[in-house]
């Protein structure tokens, strides 16, 4: 099932909703009345018999002509914890390119964790502001999101996908020039509408191995990334322990796991994003992010 959050024309309040096969959005709260007014984080944090009626919801619900995509979760209740040099040849693109800080490493011995607020997060569909980033140096980094269900603190590798609510597409959007001079990278990945999210949530029982989705971007329609999740440096589970060893995660929390090789500064000369290009990233059930840049 592929879950969404939206609203109809003209009105703000947010509603839970599904995506049917051919992308239509369906009403969950008009064929579940205990659905209605819900949201998703609601969902997340709720037990296996919620999400049992969502999907029987989801099989009879009506369409909504007039519903406008928002990002899946809008606002987490944390930042979005981030991946970087996650993937074995961008880690490798990534200390080549000048943009690395120093780091003594190549292919780090354990997680690099940052973070996007949640004011970075945009929806599909909607513009990336690349004016906020006034050096130029614009890139994109398609990644496979996790989100979270179940929360705790201190979950093992061997529980942690039952922790999984399920997973989503995140835009890693990236001021470089910024990333490289701040060593802490938030302040040139947390601008605002540098996280666009979306278009769904597929929940984790459509994808009971992760390691299977394939991620692809485009840039203006030229194919830059094509990887399985298979090549995570450090997998879902390893990525579940290391941040939940002394931070409880909550349901609706987001781990964005990081981007395969052929981002913008993988070109020589890098080639970075202007006004007017368009983004596209695809993972396997989940659908299409797509953003122009503004």
């Amino acid at each position: 099932m592929r879950l969404v959050t939206f609203t109809r024309h003209g009105k703000l309040q947010q509603e839970l909703g599904a995506l049917d096969a051919s992308g239509a959005v369906l009403d969950l709260g008009a064929a579940e009345p205990l659905l209605r007014g819900q949201s998703m984080l609601d969902l997340a944090g709720a037990s296996s018999a919620l999400l049992a009626k969502a999907r029987a919801a989801a099989a009879k619900a009506p369409v909504v002509p007039d519903a406008k995509l928002c990002a899946p979760i809008p606002r987490t209740p944390k930042n979005i914890f981030c991946v970087g040099k996650n993937y074995h040849e961008h880690a490798k693109e990534f200390a080549g390119s000048g943009f690395d800080g120093g780091a003594k490493d190549v292919v780090p011995p354990f997680p690099v964790v940052f973070s996007k607020p949640h004011t970075s997060i945009i929806a599909n569909g909607e513009p990336i502001l690349g004016h906020l980033d006034p050096t130029g140096g614009l890139d994109y980094e398609g990644e496979l999101g996790v989100v979270i269900g179940a929360g705790g603190r201190g979950i093992a590798k061997a529980d942690a996908l039952r922790h999984v609510f399920g997973y989503t597409i995140i835009n890693d959007v990236t001021a470089r020039h910024l990333q490289k001079r701040h060593s802490q990278w938030i302040l040139g990945k947390g601008l605002d509408s540098f996280c666009p999210m979306g278009p769904a949530i597929l929940t984790a029982d459509e994808a009971p191995d992760p390691t299977k989705l394939l991620v692809t971007t485009w840039v203006n329609g030229e194919q830059r990334q094509h990887a399985p999740v298979a090549d995570l440096i450090f997998d879902i589970p390893t990525l579940i322990e290391a941040i939940s060893a002394a931070i409880t995660l909550e349901p609706g929390d987001i781990i964005a796991t990081g981007t395969p090789a052929g981002v913008g500064i993988g070109f020589n000369p890098p080639v970075f994003l202007k006004s007017g290009d368009v983004v596209r990233i695809e993972i396997t059930g989940i659908g299409v992010l797509e953003n122009p840049v503004a």
